[in-house]
């Protein structure tokens, strides 16, 4: 039977995050973005992640500006963004009143299509989300945060994709965030999740440990329904399989996509440049688009690993990066067994650093270890033992309610505490998300309206120099 296999292309967002640090600026999107626009993907994948901040922190862009944008170049296809549930798109659980205003204001700049996901699958993170995304009429897809350990067998995501079916899920993505999930493992998985739920199921995987694009066509075989790509100067290594790829693989198969290979041939044409030009910067190292074994040894994503290596090098340890990778699955144990994945990876991560470095385990533990561990970010797929309790928070009694029902609303604090850097509602929200960065932008912005060089601006006040 013929089942043409839908593709959401990723490349503004997952691929250039990840091959090149999320630094492709508006600019270099725009003027293609209407060719891409033809080809009929399923989506386009351009905001959320790491995007929000990458705009602001480093690019000094308005990122709900570049939503708007991208929205008025793209009329036919949908637009996607990924959502980190209770977390948005930054690293702690923000208030009910956040997410629900985030949700709202990302669908009236132009998203059509809500990724959700949460680090731990605690599903109770993504209630929040799912309700404020469904009140508008918006596609609500929910994740299954891929990962491998004891615990997360067959039958723990089958019954996980039922609960994301019965929250609200209008389909359902397999994250693999590190390309842990390999050919056969994902022909079982998606027969498993067709058989057992009723809405789409999307595939989205990273290439690291190069297996992704052989694992997507075994997915395929097994019915997936979506699958996610980049175009080919913006994919592989650390990033999804090629799109053009994928498009001529399963050209003349019950599966044929449709999609035009001329048109896919000129956008690739379009990014080549801006590839040959990330490298000269030295924003695309060899090192992510190598094939990394040691992802599926360690279950560590690309970004982690280079996270890693960033870390050790500021504390001259370059030699322990083997002690660290055999610490990181220790860790991961003790505090149980989460997906590593935003924030989760981080936290495991820097508490394995610190557990070589220090040549004591859990010597100094970072707040966000103490934070995980106190149930603050969520239930752990597997309970946390007593002695790992104790050792990190003393006698204090882990929370097991949902974590963001310990939180009080904070729109309107932060409303006041930026009153007089506002031009949009917008502006509240990015304050909210990112306190100190979000200032810094703002005072950025304001000194290019009074046609003044921001780097002349003194950062500690409103008034610029004349």
């Amino acid at each position: 039977m013929k089942k043409a296999v839908k593709i959401s292309d990723a490349t503004l967002r997952d691929g250039q995050q990840s091959l090149i640090a999320t630094r492709m600026r508006i600019e270099d999107m725009l003027p293609i973005i209407g060719k891409m626009d033809e080809v009929g993907f399923e989506s386009l994948e351009v905001w959320g992640g790491a995007t929000f901040d990458s705009c602001l922190r480093y690019l000094k862009e308005d990122p709900w500006d570049r939503l708007r944008k991208i929205r008025s170049a793209v009329k036919n296809t949908k637009l996607q963004m990924l959502l980190r549930g209770q977390n948005i798109l930054g690293y702690r659980n923000y208030a009910d009143d956040v997410v629900e205003s985030f949700v709202r204001k990302s669908i009236e700049n132009g998203i059509d299509k809500m990724r959700i996901f949460d680090a731990l699958n605690d599903t109770r993170n993504l209630v929040t989300a799912v309700n404020a995304t469904k009140k508008e009429n918006v596609h609500a897809q929910l994740c299954i945060a891929y990962t491998l350990s004891d615990v997360h067998t067959l039958e723990y995501f089958v019954n996980l994709a039922k609960e994301l079916e019965n929250i609200g899920a209008d389909s359902i993505c397999i994250k693999d965030m590190a390309g842990l999930l390999l050919p056969m493992p994902a022909y079982e998985l998606v027969k498993a999740l067709k058989e057992n739920v009723s809405v789409p199921i999307e595939l989205h995987s990273h290439y690291t440990s190069g297996v992704a694009s052989m694992t997507y066509l075994k997915a395929i075989e097994a019915g997936v329904d979506i699958i996610d790509t980049d175009m080919s100067p913006f994919s592989m290594g650390t990033a999804q399989p090629s799109t053009e790829v994928m498009v001529a693989v399963l050209k003349g198969t019950d599966y044929e996509t449709g999609y035009d290979d001329v048109l896919l041939n000129e956008i690739s044409e379009y990014f080549r440049p801006l590839r040959e030009k990330a490298i000269e910067k030295g924003l695309l190292s060899t090192k992510v688009l190598a094939v990394d074994i040691a992802t599926l040894l360690y279950q560590v994503p690309g970004g982690m690993l280079s996270n890693l290596v960033s870390q050790l090098k500021a504390q001259k340890a370059e030699d322990k990066y083997e002690d660290v990778l055999r610490e990181i699955p220790r860790v991961r144990a003790d505090l149980g067994y989460p997906p590593l994945v935003t924030p989760s990876s981080q936290i495991v991560g820097t508490q394995a650093v610190l557990n070589v470095i220090m040549g004591e385990r859990y010597k100094l533990i970072p707040k966000e270890t103490k934070e995980l561990v106190r149930g603050m970010y969520g239930r752990t797929p597997v309970p946390i033992s007593n002695d790992i309790c104790r050792k990190i928070i003393g006698n204090e009694e882990p929370k097991t309610c949902r974590p963001a029902d310990l939180l009080e609303p904070e729109l309107e604090k932060a409303a006041k505490e930026m009153s007089e850097y506002r031009k949009q509602d917008e502006d509240v929200l990015t304050y909210t998300l990112f306190p100190q960065i979000a200032m810094e932008f703002f005072k950025f912005r304001q000194a290019q309206e009074y046609g003044i060089d921001p780097a002349l601006a003194d950062s500690n006040s409103k008034v610029y120099p004349v």
